[in-house]
């Protein structure tokens, strides 16, 4: 993932940080993602969401919303609306940078904003909701004993989550003026409500009035026992699956061109989250899996280990060699597969030197069809020949040099 740093103008001519994640292979989409309200661009869930996106061909954009991070603006003079407004600047800035966004993902107040500005926007196919509250005075639940002060000061100090905000009474006011019901409705854009039913902090009632509000196309998909700021890891990844896989179904099928093509016959590895593991593979623009290691190894076990791989490798191979040659052959084989496993052996037990190890693929090769004994034993001495049984079987020269 390659992220780059800008800011652009706000809705009062104010600068809004942001950050746009680019995908290092194809750029299929782009996408806005609103944070959750005294959140920021930052937040775990959105850096991992976006993290995942880029590696399935988005672009994403993570911003401040006035008020809550630099360079310019104070939360009380913020309000929903002025959220509203400053995503649209976020489309208008992609839009002149040849980025039109056809993806809008908001979580909590953020997903309120997204629903109230897609209705108002063009070009955008699909919105994606997390835990977002269906009425926006549902926000004022978290500095509930304030109001009174806020009412007879026109600001008050209050605590959310460990930090200080002033909340001033036009952002109360604002919030009451919002309908929530008619944006929805007018939405024209494909819509996908995530919402976790354990939700404690905008209740899972909140996912049904939005989906309820909504025209078709629609979807809800539930988000078990995760929570409303999806802090873990594996409930991220979870949530970008979902969005990268239910969104294609809407938006345009368009490439653009990649900054940095893989030349032919190269594969790439990256790391996804370089706080554990996961690492991002790319094979030529269509091919895209995970690498990762099992937990007990420190791992988050979201993709197979390297040795997985080899091991798939000679699996695939094999099975591919053999219906190669039946096919050739006019074999009525009708099925194979093959079970491998990998283990480190003592050089002894295979023969060779014994003071060493050396790795041991145990393949377990099932042939369905009516195959006659000779032919069975052909397919087996077949299968030796496969390319990555050869590999692996001579010795290999790995060059590496840095770029």
């Amino acid at each position: 993932m390659k992220t780059e740093r800008f800011t652009f103008e706000g809705h009062g001519g104010h600068k809004l940080a942001a950050r746009l994640d680019m995908p290092e292979g194809p750029h299929l989409a782009t996408a806005i993602f609103a944070h959750c309200f005294t959140c920021s661009k930052d937040i775990t869930a959105a850096r991992r969401i976006s993290a995942r996106l880029t590696t399935m061909g988005y672009a994403v954009l993570r911003f401040y919303f006035k008020g809550l991070g630099h360079p310019e603006g104070e939360f009380e003079n913020t309000s929903f609306s002025s959220n509203v407004a400053d995503l649209m600047a976020a489309h208008a800035a992609l839009c002149a940078r040849d980025m039109q966004p056809t993806l809008m993902i908001g979580h909590s107040l953020g997903g309120a904003a997204v629903l109230k500005a897609t209705a108002q926007l063009a070009g955008i196919k699909a919105v994606v909701t997390i835990g977002a509250p269906a009425d926006v005075t549902h926000v004022t639940h978290n500095f509930a004993a304030a109001l009174t002060e806020i009412k007879a000061n026109g600001v008050a100090e209050v605590d959310l989550g460990g930090r200080p905000f002033r909340i001033s009474q036009d952002f109360v006011d604002d919030l009451s003026s919002v309908s929530m019901k008619e944006a929805i409705h007018n939405l024209h854009a494909a819509l996908l409500v995530l919402h976790g039913p354990r939700d404690a902090v905008v209740g899972v009632d909140n996912a049904a009035q939005i989906f309820m509000a909504a025209k078709h196309p629609k979807s809800f998909v539930s988000l078990d026992d995760a929570d409303h700021l999806i802090t873990r890891p594996d409930d991220a990844e979870y949530v970008a699956e979902v969005i990268a896989a239910w969104s294609r179904k809407y938006l345009p099928k368009v490439v653009t061109e990649v900054e940095d093509p893989l030349p032919e016959g190269v594969l790439r590895v990256s790391e996804a989250d370089p706080d554990g593991f996961l690492q991002d593979i790319r094979s030529g623009d269509n091919h895209n899996a995970l690498a990762d290691e099992p937990i007990s190894f420190g791992g988050t076990n979201h993709g197979m280990s390297p040795y997985g791989f080899l091991s798939a490798a000679l699996g695939a191979c094999t099975s591919m060699t053999i219906r190669m040659y039946a096919r050739r052959k006019k074999m009525a084989l009708v099925h194979v597969s093959v079970d491998v496993s990998h283990a480190k052996s003592h050089a002894q037990d295979a023969g060779d030197k014994a003071d060493q190890k050396v790795d041991v693929f145990s393949r377990m090769i099932h042939l369905e069809g009516d195959l006659t004994d000779d032919e069975q034993q052909r397919l087996l001495e077949i299968a030796d020949k496969c390319p990555v049984h050869r590999t692996l079987e001579h010795s290999s020269v790995v060059i590496s040099e840095l770029v």
